[in-house]
């Protein structure tokens, strides 16, 4: 077992969480029981997370997208409420972090996301260094390399593009980054792929003739999340679980 400030000074350390101007407070946002034995991993903090987490006897829920967003209503209420509540009655800790896990160079949602479609990072340029672009091993078509995403991801992505156009520069950051295509684009890349899309974002890909893949904000997102959750087991000798509350988006 850890102590919960032992393991949160630590990750927030390992994060870099001081880097950031962020929409959310990284870290440690729910607090609960003093010792941790096991740590269970997910996207989003919902309520079919809390509750799975406690059912596999977890002390730590570990999220990308956790509470106490900017704008968002301050008042602890409704679903707010529902959600705080079950964490502080079962003794649950909550840890999340946001752009530190977008950008982080070792177990971060881009390097993990590379890594699972076999695409090894060159670089990481833009705001926070939060875009990735790198080089496919080989040329291929455009229609290949969406069925190769769509294996490794489970999930059919949505394509802008000529599907017999060869690409093998690719730019990507998961999530919802379509805000960074043309910053994509300057980089002379064939694609760039990221979780959602915008209306716009289908004129910027035709008269740019670089292809947009909008591959899915949650499965895109659902790899740095593990790898963190699995370096910290590790390292503090304790149980680690994923679990993967299904989202269409």
């Amino acid at each position: 077992m850890v102590k919960i400030n032992e393991l949160v000074n630590y990750t927030q350390q390992l994060m870099q969480v001081e880097r950031f101007k962020d929409y959310c407070p990284n870290g440690l946002q729910v607090e609960g029981k003093n010792e941790v034995r096991k740590i269970v991993s997910g996207v989003t903090a919902s309520m079919a997370l809390l509750v799975a987490a406690h059912e596999a006897k977890a002390d730590l829920v570990l999220v990308h997208h956790g509470y106490f967003w900017k704008n968002e209503d301050a008042r602890v209420v409704g679903i707010k409420k529902n959600r705080i509540k079950f964490l502080l009655e079962n003794d649950l800790n909550l840890m999340a972090y946001h752009l530190p896990l977008d950008a982080h160079q070792q177990y971060g949602n881009n390097v993990q996301l590379g890594r699972v479609l076999g695409i090894e990072a060159v670089d990481y340029v833009g705001e926070d260094n939060l875009i990735a672009y790198g080089n496919l091993s080989q040329v291929v078509t455009l229609k290949d390399f969406v069925l190769h995403i769509e294996r490794q991801l489970g999930r059919a992505p949505l394509v802008i593009g000529d599907f017999n156009q060869t690409v093998r520069k690719i730019a990507w950051c998961t999530g919802a980054a379509q805000g960074y295509f043309e910053a994509a684009i300057a980089l002379g890349v064939d694609v760039f792929i990221s979780g959602e899309i915008s209306e716009q974002t289908t004129h910027l890909a035709v008269e740019s003739c670089v292809s947009y893949i909008s591959a899915g904000h949650h499965v895109t997102e659902r790899y740095g999340i593990q790898a963190l959750g699995e370096h910290l087991a590790n390292k503090f000798n304790i149980e680690h679980e994923f679990i993967d509350i299904k989202n269409p988006v």
